[in-house]
Parts: C-alpha cells; structure tokens; sequence
C-alpha cells in the first residue's frame, strides 16, 4: 500500500468505479428524504379522513417538517461534529424509516406529527451533511457534477417519488404510502453503510461558527438571494394549480400532466444550472434569478392562453430546478474552509425560505386572489437579481468553489 493511501487527505479516497456509486447512493438518500416530506401533499385528504382532522390541520404534516428542518440542519452537524459522516447519514436514514413506520401506524392525528417531526430531524441533517460531500467522494475536479447528482435526488423526488407515493396511497390507502418509504429509507441505509467510504468529518461544527460565517459578505449576499429566490418561488409555486385552473381549455385532469412536465425540466434545470454554477456560481445565479422572475411575471398575461402557460410553466421548472445546486456552489465557493457549517448555513435558510413563502403566498393569494402570488413571487425574484449582481465579481469563488486555485 502506497504511503498516499495511508495518509488522510482533504477528500475521502474513493477509487474511480466507486465514485459514481457512492454519490448516486448520497442521492438516494435526499431523493427519500424529500420523497418523505412531500408525501402528505398528495394524500392530505385521506390522511384527514383517516385521522378525523380537517384538511387544513392535516396540511401541519407538512409544515411542521419543514420548520424542524430549519433547525436541525443547524444543530445536527455540531452535535455529531466529530462522528464519522457515513454512520451520520445511514443512521438518519435508519430514523427516517423508524418515522415512516410511525406514521404508517399512527393511531392519530398527534402521534403522526410526532413522526413528522423525526421526519424534519432526517431532512434538515441529511441535507446539512450530503450537499458538501461531492468533492470528497468524486475528488475536487468533479465536484461540480457530483452535487449537481447529489441534488437530483430532489428534483426526481418531486417526479417520481412523490406521484409514485401518491398512487400506492390511492390504491392501497394512505398508510402504505408511508409503509413503502420506511422500507426504501431502510434499505437506502444499508446501502450507505456499504457503497460509501469512512468520512470522518474534517470539521468540527460549532454553533459559534455560524455568527463569523455570516461576517462573509458574499456568503451573506447568497444566502439573502436564496431566501428572496426560494420564498418567491414558493409564494407562487403553492398555489399554480388554481393559477393553471383559471387558463381556459387546461382542465384539473390536465394539471397532474402539466406539472409532471415541469417536474422533468427541473432536473433537466439541475443538471445545467450545475454544471454553469461549477465554473461561476455567480453567473448560474443570476441566469436563474432573472429567469425565474420574467417567466412567473410572464405567467400574469399568459393567463389567456394554454400555449404560452404551457410553455412558461415548462421553463418555470428549467429555472427553478438549478437553484439548490447553484446556490450550494455559491456558499461553498464563498466559505471553502467552513463547508459542512456553510451547507448546514444554507440549508436552514432554504427551509425557512420554502415555510415563509407558503406562508405570505397563502396570505396573498387569500387577500387578492390567486393571481397575485405571481407578482409576488416574480418580483421577489427580481430583488434575489439585484442581490446576485451587488455580490459582484466571482473568478476566485469558481475556482475555491470546486477546490481549485
């Protein structure tokens, strides 16, 4: 064995066939995760009819996660600051399924939100951990592509995981739904433990960290564009289905079509904004942020006709899909030595941002009707632009971003 393999090194020493293995399997384990917590928007009316709660409370199975998400992408990663990084992701996966049996059995409404509430645990600590991973399993040279794979898994969740849960839901009733997701939780955990090397973490996280992290003023730049980006897409995201309903000749059997497409154009979006945001996160960023903005804007007058709501909803999906990538290269190319507390950073923001943009686009959209979420949403938008141009130039971050100089 040569004296290399013997010495710890930045990156995890993952040989070559093994690379794409070990990040398709990180993947996997978002894929469940989200898969998991968007669940009970596809069955929130039989889990209230199960359960005897109205549809409104029931909708508290997924707003609950998301908050819990928040925090513990925060202070999962200074509790388990010294564990190594494969235990930490199979045994969240392993809770993940303890929380889908929970749920699979729970007797009512509360003991469901107990589960829901592990389930917030999974996300938020999955997430903090998996998105700095891909230039140590594939090696600084690939680091771009590796989280662009690493969060397919929640594009692809949203397209298949979610509709496929769904389905089994509707056939076999509610229940199942979680049944199946504790056994591919489970069986993602094992897959883990076998496919992934030991990653002993390379820093250890303080809560003390997070206050010199936001010091950064481009770390602080991206994150404020993520929450303007993310809660704007939110806002107006929420509510697209009464948005589309008001589109004369798209009916509500076409919708589920329709928004299968946009969720396919989101991966096709994280790949591409992944791989812009690979060599200038900056330029991705700003591509998203302007598009995104003029296609919800656009979505106003379209309103008249199915063609253009059509095609603008397709391009919605395409621009949206590359945010979480684009702005995980942000902060890692704006803190490359602080990347698990930058990711853990980013992730409580983003899940704050998703809570507070189905929350003001509710208010909006129960105050001036359905229509108007998509001002909101578009101009939020347009100030994540502003945000992303004030951060100016970003050559050095392209480089820190995937580990070169």
């Amino acid at each position: 064995m040569s004296q290399r393999t013997q010495t710890p090194t930045r990156h995890a020493v993952v040989e070559r066939p093994r690379r794409a293995v070990a990040v398709l399997a990180v993947a996997a384990a978002t894929f469940s995760v989200v898969t998991t917590e968007m669940l009970p928007v596809g069955l929130l009316t039989s889990i209230g009819t199960g359960l005897h709660v109205s549809d409104g409370t029931a909708g508290l199975a997924v707003t609950l996660p998301g908050l819990v998400a928040a925090l513990a992408a925060l202070l999962l990663p200074v509790a388990v600051r010294r564990a190594d990084r494969r235990t930490v992701l199979a045994l969240l996966m392993a809770l993940l399924a303890v929380a889908d049996v929970a749920s699979a059995l729970a007797p009512a409404f509360g003991v469901l939100l107990a589960a829901r509430v592990l389930v917030g645990v999974c996300i938020g600590g999955v997430w903090a951990v998996a998105a700095g991973l891909g230039a140590r399993l594939a090696g600084p040279e690939r680091a771009g592509r590796a989280t662009a794979v690493i969060f397919s898994g929640i594009a692809v969740a949203s397209v298949l995981g979610v509709p496929a849960g769904t389905l089994l839901g509707e056939l076999a009733g509610w229940r199942w739904g979680f049944a199946a997701l504790a056994g591919l939780a489970l069986a993602v955990s094992v897959l883990l433990v076998t496919v992934l090397p030991r990653l002993p973490a390379q820093e250890g996280v303080r809560l003390g960290a997070f206050p010199g992290l936001l010091r950064i003023g481009r770390l602080r730049a991206g994150l404020l564009a993520v929450t303007l980006l993310v809660t704007g897409h939110f806002a107006a995201y929420t509510y697209v289905r009464p948005v589309l309903e008001r589109v004369p000749g798209i009916g509500a059997g076409l919708i589920s079509g329709l928004l299968l497409a946009y969720g396919t154009a989101g991966i096709v979006g994280n790949f591409a904004g992944g791989a812009v945001a690979a060599r200038d996160p900056r330029r991705a960023l700003s591509a998203i942020s302007a598009g995104l903005g003029a296609v919800v804007l656009l979505m106003v007058p379209a309103g008249a006709s199915p063609a253009a709501s059509v095609a603008l909803l397709v391009a919605w999906g395409l621009a949206y899909g590359g945010v979480s990538v684009s702005a995980q290269n942000w902060v890692m190319a704006a803190a490359p030595h602080a990347r698990e507390a930058a990711s853990a950073l980013f992730a409580g923001v983003f899940n704050v941002a998703i809570a507070l943009g189905a929350f003001a686009g509710g208010r909006v959209a129960d105050s001036r009707g359905a229509g108007a979420v998509l001002w909101l949403g578009g101009g939020l938008a347009g100030l994540a632009l502003l945000a992303v141009v004030c951060a100016g130039g970003s050559r050095h971050a392209a480089g820190a971003a995937t580990g070169t100089r």
